[in-house]
């Protein structure tokens, strides 16, 4: 696909035709009330925990039987991790050639057709082409057998333990459970398009409609590494938050307000954004920058592989980081539950006590750190992740 003409915000027009809803409460549904969410700032209630694609992305060339135990961005992925205390799953959508908003990751679809590897752009095929790959819903049809490409450049069949129907937007509005769990949704665009300002309208208008069609009262919160698209969703509409995803300088992009957490905290600043999700190694390289995040008025997500570490986790707490997503949800919250979070109180159960048992356990589960130790681990941490 040939690139296209970058945006140019101040010839954005004035889009108001979604919603007048200035703000929504969003809120840690295992532990918390709910927190309204004005027009510029949002906070999250303490500490997030965000199942990736679900219940974890699938690794496929990982040893660890986890991340290949269920199709990740699928329906039963998401249900999944919502047998766990989270607050949300997030999720990549896309928009088909014929304006239907789609769950898929990957820019470009691959499968194995006839011994030979196709691929084709998720947002060149249209609903039926996308739904015709992996497993079928009609009994005794054949999918086209998809594939994947691993970091190392090689493709492999994309083999899960559980298997599960790719789905539309709207589908995961209806089937995933409780209505209360948040939507993380990821805008998903190709890092290297510089796409045309009608044709960003068009693709989150498309999105837009269906959420605003289905969400009701579920918690969203919407996001995206095009920085252009993260300030059209903030124009288009009010109701919910937008963030800014940043890999924070592990990669560098033409575009230089994807290079940098400094970068992505000005567009955040200059756009009315609520907040940044940043690679969580951007964060323990420059921990500097998440106080100068937290005096901007603005939240601090993390998405990443450090975020399946318990102690990672923890740290990122420590530092003021306010939810991280995650690939292993069942190990994560049990371990975010006991060294961060009181327990629900239960009728009849007196609260101080709940209160002063969960802080004993808490204490006795901790990793132990004096003030001397913390700040030589913040000072050392950004030097490991550097060798």
């Amino acid at each position: 696909m040939a690139a296209l003409k970058a945006v140019h915000v101040s010839d954005i027009p004035n889009l108001d035709q979604v919603t007048e809803n200035a703000s929504v409460s969003l809120y840690s549904t295992r532990f918390h009330k709910p927190a309204e969410v004005g027009r510029s700032v949002f906070t999250a209630p303490r500490f997030l925990v965000v199942g990736h694609r679900g219940n974890g992305m699938n690794l496929l060339q990982s040893g660890d039987l986890r991340l290949t135990a269920i199709k990740e961005n699928s329906i039963l992925s998401f249900n999944a991790a919502a047998k766990f205390p989270i607050d949300f799953v997030e999720f990549d959508v896309q928009v088909t050639s014929d304006g239907i908003p789609v769950i898929f990751h990957d820019d470009f679809i691959l499968a194995d057709v006839n011994g030979v590897v196709c691929e084709r752009r998720v947002t060149d095929l249209s609903l039926p082409e996308f739904m015709s790959y992996g497993v079928q819903r009609e009994a005794g049809k054949v999918g086209k057998s998809l594939m994947r490409k691993t970091k190392q450049g090689r493709t492999i069949n994309w083999n899960v333990e559980t298997d599960d129907f790719l789905c539309t937007l709207e589908e995961v509005f209806e089937k995933v459970d409780p209505p209360n769990l948040g939507f993380n949704i990821e805008l998903k665009f190709d890092d290297y398009i510089e796409y045309q300002q009608d044709h960003l309208i068009r693709t989150l208008q498309n999105i837009l409609k269906v959420v605003f069609d289905n969400a009701g009262d579920r918690p969203i919160i919407f996001s995206s590494f095009q920085p252009d698209a993260a300030l059209l969703t903030k124009k288009l509409q009010s109701k919910y938050p937008v963030y800014f995803l940043t890999n924070g300088g592990t990669e560098i992009f033409k575009d230089v307000r994807m290079n940098s957490l400094e970068e992505a905290l000005n567009h955040c600043l200059d756009g009315g954004l609520q907040g940044i999700v940043s690679e969580s190694k951007a964060v323990f390289r420059n921990p500097g920058v998440v106080n100068r995040i937290k005096e901007s008025k603005l939240s601090l997500l993390t998405y990443g592989e450090l975020n399946n570490v318990t102690e990672a986790v923890y740290m990122q707490q420590l530092m003021g980081v306010e939810g991280v997503i995650v690939d292993l949800v069942e190990h994560i919250t049990d371990s975010v539950s006991k060294l961060m979070m009181p327990p629900l109180k239960e009728a009849g159960e007196d609260e101080e006590q709940i209160d002063h048992q969960w802080q004993q356990e808490s204490i006795s589960s901790r990793p132990q750190f004096s003030q001397t130790e913390l700040s030589f681990l913040l000072k050392l941490i950004p030097e490991l992740l550097h060798q």
